[in-house]
């Protein structure tokens, strides 16, 4: 992540100026333009309209803001223009502590993510506040959200040669040494003796076993539960998917990297909420031992499954690590996953869906408004649950060839694994987790976090009221 510096005095020497432009307004550093020259420029309010001017200290990048209500997009959006290894200002004079706080956030999250995969890392060399005389904005807060972001990013980008389940677990043990995050992590050993069967029985297809990490932070005050769905990668088992289906397997666990990444940045903050988590992490491949369709599993919570799809395994991971959470009896529980490819049907490439039952729901919508990230809430029909229905075992994990409401079904699943009395909310984010166009808004290509700021923000009412 870039570091940011406040100041109020432009640089000397060359570097890059990235000013907003607002309806009806012209910036001062545009004065002399008449209205013919802004128009060939292309500069106007419009929120994507970028153009990039020659001046004697280096360039002007004048960026449409249409309203100040999208100032991230903003900062997001100056970082994409500038030119790379060039200091990069920021010309936020006349803005707000506030507004200036969401232009940094913008800035910090909105440019590519680095890879240690790549020999260079196309960014500015710095990145500069330019604000008024005595405008001191507490960037504190902003850089510690940022920072999680960002590694989060990097991890789920990782491919999965080099992260594998017990890796995974390594990574979250080593970060929160010397924290006040105290963790745990089952082995296939413990798994066994806990009876995760669900676990257990997608991660038997690999040379690599699956792992359970738990993650507790006491803050005090009220106690938010997370589950996050932790394939490293996924074959689809011996459910086998096509080629192009495997393509971008490595992101199937971004839930768990969000809610590790949730974790880590509510410490930080020092929130006073506790958040007990859990990832549930296996690689889902195929093998002489992997689970087949047909074969009838024992979940931890007791109830048996008939595992139709082997390619609908996040649910059984989930099923288990939701049975884990339900011990430390938290107030709200929200797990998250790249559940179904059937979400991206229904909400397409941006949204992530949301569904459940109690207040967890209102209080997830609520934080991703404020988040300014993209969640709808779906329904969970009545009829759709007899999809699950199995004439050997409690319930199936799918059904093969039913195509109406895949995303809910698998709500329904997991609604077996949680009290009906409990307030939970499902987020399910297949289709934001992993941009795979262009840049936009403040999520470049590749992994987005998304529901990683929607989290905190939960844990940040949960801790004011």
């Amino acid at each position: 992540m870039d570091a940011l510096t406040v100041k109020t005095q432009k640089p000397t020497g060359l570097y890059q100026l990235v000013v907003g432009i607002e309806e009806g307004a012209n910036h001062p550093e545009l004065a002399g333009m008449t209205a013919a020259q802004l128009e060939l420029l292309k500069i106007d309010s419009k929120p994507k309209s970028v153009a990039v001017i020659g001046k004697d200290f280096g360039s002007l990048i004048a960026i449409g803001i249409a309203d100040r209500k999208k100032l991230k997009d903003f900062g997001a959006a100056g970082v994409r223009a500038a030119t790379k290894d060039q200091p990069l200002v920021l010309d936020l004079r006349g803005f707000t502590e506030q507004e200036i706080s969401d232009v940094a956030l913008g800035a910090l999250i909105g440019g590519k993510t680095k890879t240690p995969y790549k020999k260079k890392h196309d960014a500015p060399s710095s990145i500069t506040l330019l604000v008024d005389e005595g405008v001191t904005p507490d960037l504190a807060d902003i850089e510690v959200l940022a920072q999680e972001v960002v590694m989060v990013r990097e991890l789920i980008n990782t491919p999965a040669n080099d992260l594998w389940p017990e890796k995974l677990a390594e990574i979250v043990e080593e970060h929160f040494k010397k924290t006040k995050v105290e963790t745990e992590v089952w082995n296939e050993k413990r798994l066994e003796k806990e009876k995760c069967g669900g676990i257990l029985a997608v991660g038997k297809g690999s040379a690599r076993g699956p792992r359970l990490v738990i993650m507790r932070y006491r803050g005090g005050g009220k106690h938010l539960g997370l589950v996050g769905k932790g394939i490293t990668f996924d074959t689809g088992g011996l459910s086998l998917k096509p080629a192009d289906g495997m393509v971008g397997m490595k992101y199937d666990m971004a839930g768990s990297a969000t809610v590790f990444g949730a974790v880590s940045a509510i410490a930080k903050l020092g929130l006073k909420v506790d958040v007990t988590a859990v990832m549930a992490i296996a690689e889902n491949m195929p093998s002489g031992q992997a689970t087949r369709p047909g074969d009838v599993i024992t979940m931890r919570n007791g109830k048996t499954v008939e595992v139709i799809n082997t390619d609908a395994e996040g649910r059984l991971v989930l099923g288990d690590g939701l049975d884990v959470l339900a011990e430390y009896k938290p107030d709200h529980i929200v797990d998250v996953a790249t559940l179904t490819g059937a979400a991206t049907i229904a909400l397409g490439n941006r949204y992530a869906g949301v569904m459940g039952h109690g207040a967890a729901i209102e209080h997830m919508l609520d934080a991703a408004r404020d988040a300014e990230e993209l969640l709808w809430h779906m329904p969970l029909p009545e009829e759709l649950k007899q999809v699950l229905d199995s004439d050997i075992a409690d319930m199936t994990n799918a059904k093969v060839g039913n195509r109406a409401g895949g995303m809910l079904v698998g709500g329904w699943f997991l609604s077996e694994y949680v009290n009906p009395e409990q307030s939970w909310a499902h987020l399910d984010i297949a289709g934001p987790a992993n941009n795979a166009g262009s840049a936009y808004s403040v999520n470049p290509p590749g992994a987005t976090a998304i529901m990683l700021r929607s989290l905190v923000e939960m844990a940040r009412k949960l801790a004011s009221n």
